[in-house]
């Protein structure tokens, strides 16, 4: 079998690894601080013994994530907040350890735990921040919480806890699978003062859909490209085991 046919199969193999990138990116276009995925294959040679290669395979890149800032969009919601700039907020996984997320959309569980959209714990100094019951909540711009407890007056205003801000160096920081960040090397985050919030307020997805869909449409380009070779590769093998038949 003619080798071509497995460089237009890696071809069409990372295709499908970039529209999933490409898809996940527009899935999520409306997800609140979503950061959106970047996809890349380069062509790799392929060398046998000490020759120079004489055919090249597609590879995918290790996958990088874009950390551009979204818009901030006014909701007028106590328990909404948006980071101004650069910087994370700091929440525990299901596992137990700390992972960063922008998504600033908060709710209070009914054991008084504060939570993000999606259920995780915030943290705060100390570990989780757990609120008593309330009738108010404020967050100030260093993520410090005031509380007005509730059957008190609006003058009772009490700090109880303060957000966790981090603003690591992007350069060591990756995306899970689960859309959080965290440092490559595992190491510890560090609060930084410089972070400030605005409360009411929330971070859209970074995602440019116009560009995504634009990818997307010219991936299924590409992808039918690469079919169409493995097909003219197979028609190619056939009429040669034809002429060897004649002869």
């Amino acid at each position: 079998m003619d080798r071509a046919i497995y460089i237009a199969m890696t071809g069409a193999k990372n295709n499908m690894l970039a529209q999933t990138a490409r898809a996940n990116n527009l899935a999520n276009a409306n997800t609140t601080g979503f950061r959106a995925d970047f996809e890349q294959a380069r062509s790799m040679g392929v060398y046998y013994g000490d020759g120079i290669p004489t055919r090249a395979y597609s590879q995918t890149e290790r996958p990088a994530t874009d950390f551009s800032h979204g818009s901030l969009n006014l909701t007028g919601r106590d328990l909404d907040v948006a980071i101004e700039g650069d910087g994370f907020l700091v929440v525990a996984t299901a596992d137990g350890s700390e992972a960063l997320t922008r998504a600033g959309n908060f709710v209070i569980s009914p054991e008084g735990i504060l939570h993000t959209g999606n259920g995780l714990p915030v943290l705060g100094e100390g570990g989780p921040i757990i609120l008593p019951p309330l009738e108010k909540l404020q967050i100030a711009k260093d993520g410090t919480l005031s509380v007005q407890i509730q059957g008190q007056g609006p003058e009772a205003l009490a700090n109880i806890n303060r957000l966790r801000l981090v603003n690591p160096d992007l350069e060591n920081v990756e995306k899970g699978e689960d859309g959080l960040f965290r440092l490559r090397d595992g190491g510890e985050f560090i609060d930084d003062p410089s972070v400030t919030v605005i409360a009411g307020f929330l971070e859209t997805s970074n995602v440019n859909t116009i560009s995504e869909l634009t990818s997307v449409i010219a991936l299924a380009r590409q992808y039918e490209t690469q079919i169409k070779l493995m097909s003219t590769v197979e028609e190619n093998a056939d009429a040669n085991l034809k002429l060897l038949q004649l002869s």
